[in-house]
């Protein structure tokens, strides 16, 4: 290369998005890509960094120097240096590659690249076997007459600072950003469909008018029972832009994310991810995949335990109890008759009291007319279990009785409730006697006295110290589930007394009921959660609310006591 007394040179030029930040917001951002000047102000360190301020370094190097000639500028604005894949890099190899570059000029290391590895193949391996030469203008670096200390030495420490440095900001963007998710920040760039960024707060979400009322579409006719496929094609036929083409079209430059299917309208499986997504009760979930490390950028799914979740953090589009029906449907489709071109009442709902298998419903035609029946798909399949045969008239009439019955216990409970909560009542007392908050703190405190014991038992040596470990973990676990359980519980009591028992749209369900002539899908979908069915003709309901029911039960059973004995006193 000495004897080469001309070089066709490269000027690579590279800011990182992060370094943008800094100049536009004036401060340091957390993962600031800066280079050699990290103990001086962000203003500074991006205003140094910046591309006119690393070409205008370059060029008045380049004028001084008889023996070089600018071939081309290679701008990577707003890549980071902890990879290689960047298209202006790229696009310079090939030059280099194609014999029109033999020198490259960056203004420091740092801006070259920050991967310790990749960063020395380049230096030590790549550019000296294509005889390229490279110079790091504030490094002090010049491969041409650098001698052997420097290139073994001193350039590999130098990487290596850099490549610390960047590993140090990743860690330290992390748990900045973990703690934002905690608080309940969303970080996402572009809000979940229905939802906008807020323009106020960058990082709170606020409901899109149209968007969130197709959303309420979506919910309602699942709670019809039309099945996720079904909901797809009425989105499409009704010309309604699906997430990624709708954002787009409010000029947002959005081009990733979710593809649901082959064409460019709505698929079942975009409409099963809205019917699922519990951003709509009002929740953020986030924190659901993360980078392999800081030099990688492929994401790896995190386990659903790991996800951060905070309630409450915005507007909520669908209530808990609505979002809660359309899950319990989600586990069986329902499907139109093709008969009526309606949606079977039972779809989804009724299952065989024995094997947990669904029924499925067949009908058994005589001469002209026919009856529908409905037996269990175990038995239709051949694998066991018995028919659990019902009439599908028998079933709705058995049904509509054992839910009128319940609407009209549940509404005198919640009458009841009503009235004793007019008069004063200690609200702390009440929580403090219901029975399974008891029961639940009883059985905490029995595993908190396990878990004390196994000192002592680990002392004695009754137990080795695995053994301990595995039941400490064991223990603690269950003590922390008990607690949460009964948190909840007086969460639940509590919300009852201060602010009602339950939604009134769903009062107005179980009123309706009362007067119900004919089971119908919606009555069933908001009160009902699992039919099963047993030989004999028999059924057995499970509610949805039974929480609640139960909870308002031992409230006014204990507020009526409260209020005899205040009679008695006075």
């Amino acid at each position: 290369m000495k004897e080469n007394k001309h070089f066709y040179t490269a000027m690579y030029l590279r800011l990182s998005r992060d370094d943008k930040i800094a100049m536009d917001d004036n401060t340091v951002p957390d993962n600031s890509d800066s280079g050699e000047n990290a103990g001086i102000s962000g203003v500074f360190k991006a205003e140094s960094n910046s591309i006119s301020s690393q070409r205008e370094m370059i060029r008045s190097f380049i004028r001084e120097q008889p023996d070089m000639e600018l071939y081309d500028s290679y701008v990577d604005d707003g890549f980071s240096g902890s990879n290689y894949d960047r298209p202006e890099f790229k696009r310079m190899m090939c030059d280099i590659e194609a014999g029109k570059v033999n020198c490259v000029i960056v203004k420091d290391l740092s801006r070259f690249g920050r991967d310790y590895i990749e960063t020395g193949r380049y230096l030590e391996k790549v550019f000296p076997a294509l005889g390229v030469r490279f110079l790091a203008l504030t490094d002090h670096y010049d491969s041409f007459s650098a001698d052997w200390g420097e290139r073994t030495i001193v350039l590999p420490v130098k990487n290596f600072i850099n490549d610390s440095y960047c590993r140090d900001i990743s860690t330290k963007v992390k748990s900045q950003l973990a703690v934002k998710r905690k608080a309940g920040e969303c970080l996402v760039p572009f809000a979940v469909y229905g939802y906008l960024k807020s323009s106020e707060e960058k990082n709170k979400l606020v409901v899109d008018a149209y968007a969130a009322d197709i959303v309420r579409k979506i919910f309602r006719w699942k709670i019809e029972g039309v099945s996720v496929a079904a909901i797809a094609g009425r989105l499409n036929r009704l010309q309604i832009l699906p997430p990624k083409e709708y954002k787009q079209s409010r000029g947002l430059n959005y081009n990733g994310g979710f593809q649901g299917g082959t064409g460019n309208g709505w698929s079942g499986v975009a409409v099963k991810r809205i019917l699922t997504n519990e951003t709509y009760l009002g929740h953020l979930l986030q924190g659901k995949t993360e980078k392999v490390n800081y030099k990688v950028k492929k994401n790896v799914e995190k386990p659903k335990d790991a996800w951060v979740r905070v309630e409450n953090t915005h507007e909520s589009i669908i209530s808990g109890s609505d979002f809660q029906i359309v899950q319990n449907l989600l586990k069986c489709d329902g499907r139109v008759s093709p008969e009526s071109g309606e949606i079977n009442p039972f779809a989804g709902l009724l299952f065989c009291g024995d094997c947990g298998e669904q029924m499925v419903r067949r009908r058994v035609r005589y001469g002209g007319s026919g009856k529908v029946y409905y037996i269990c798909s175990t038995k239709n399949r051949g694998d066991g279990c018995s028919r659990h045969s019902i009439e599908e008239n028998v079933l709705k009439e058995l049904v509509l009785t054992a839910v009128r019955e319940y609407a009209n216990r549940f509404l005198m409970q919640e009458k009841l409730l009503e009235q004793i909560k007019e008069q004063e009542v200690n609200f702390e007392a009440v929580i403090g006697a219901n029975q399974e908050i008891a029961r639940l703190k009883q059985e905490q405190e029995k595993f908190d006295c396990f878990r004390t014991g196994l000192y002592d038992d680990l002392h004695r040596g009754i137990i080795t110290k695995e053994e301990f470990e595995r039941f400490y973990k064991e223990f603690s676990q269950k003590a922390a589930s008990l607690e949460q359980a009964r948190k909840e519980q007086e969460k639940l009591i509590g919300d009852m007394l201060r602010t009602g028992s339950i939604y009134a749209a769903k009062l107005a369900v179980f009123k309706d009921s009362l007067e119900l002539r004919e089971i119908d899908r919606h009555t069933l979908t908001s009160m009902v959660e699992r039919i099963l069915v047993f030989e004999g003709k028999r059924i057995e309901l499970r509610f949805s609310f039974c929480d609640q029911y139960r909870a308002m039960q031992e409230c006014t059973a204990v507020l009526c006591e409260k209020a005899t004995d205040g009679e008695r006193s006075a």
